[in-house]
């Protein structure tokens, strides 16, 4: 069944009128017609399925017939992505967003390449976020991420968010696996964690500074294996796992 993205609060009633993008990719790329079973998410946890009513060149309208209410995820995991070179960051939030992360933030370290000017960086970050909700509407995932402009390591650092657990994946000395981790917090706090931040490092990973001040600050260094991982790939790889741990 085709998804189209509405925006939050707008499935309420019998009908929905879909946006004039979502509408032109509907007539123009799909081709659908009135009758054609569609299913509409807000980002927010709703899912609403029905059919297409009327299409017309100004816009396509969806009669509602069911709605689904999704809980979020029993652990909001937050992907702290040191900025790639070139366009490894739309294939990094594409894949997180698959994946079920809750937010994604760009960080800019000592090691970071890519340092895009003020006009620069909003346009990546428009580009970022049509990129999540394209991945919304191909998976089906609910909850659309909230992916943030990027931000220093320094800058970061300063909010002093709190985090259930916050991981770091690590080629240095004594890493620990994820699952090591999850079972030590289970083990003391008697639950899961309701909230995770997972650090990954940019091509030549963090320095040795910044990794000393992240595990000063209580970040935990995890193994992601023997093998040297690309960037990319080590952060699917530590949400995919960090996720199976939270249940």
């Amino acid at each position: 069944m085709h998804r189209f993205h509405i925006p939050p609060g707008t499935a309420n009633g019998a009908e929905v009128l879909l946006s004039p993008e979502e509408s032109h990719h509907a007539l123009r790329v799909l081709r659908l017609a009135p009758g054609d079973a569609v299913t509409l998410l807000d980002g927010a946890g709703i899912e609403a399925r029905g059919s297409i009513l009327t299409a017309d060149k100004r816009a396509v309208r969806v009669g509602v017939r069911e709605r689904i209410v999704h809980p979020p995820l029993p652990c909001a995991v937050t992907l702290v992505q040191a900025l790639p070179k070139g366009r490894l960051m739309d294939s990094i939030v594409e894949k997180a967003t698959e994946l079920g992360a809750a937010r994604i933030v760009p960080l800019l370290t000592e090691h970071t390449v890519s340092r895009p000017d003020q006009d620069h960086a909003a346009n990546k970050l428009e580009k970022w976020r049509t990129t999540a909700l394209e991945a919304v509407k191909q998976c089906g995932n609910p909850w659309l991420p909230r992916v943030e402009a990027p931000v220093s390591f320094a800058e970061f650092l300063r909010c002093k968010e709190a985090f259930d657990l916050a991981l770091v994946a690590s080629l240095h000395p004594g890493a620990r696996s994820v699952r090591a981790v999850f079972a030590e917090f289970q083990a003391r706090e008697k639950r899961r964690p309701a909230s995770v931040a997972v650090w990954v490092g940019p091509e030549g990973d963090f320095t040795q500074g910044e990794i000393a001040t992240l595990v000063g600050g209580g970040v935990q260094p995890i193994t992601l294996g023997r093998l040297v991982l690309r960037c990319d790939t080590a952060a699917v790889t530590a949400l995919a796992l960090a996720l199976n741990e939270a249940g």
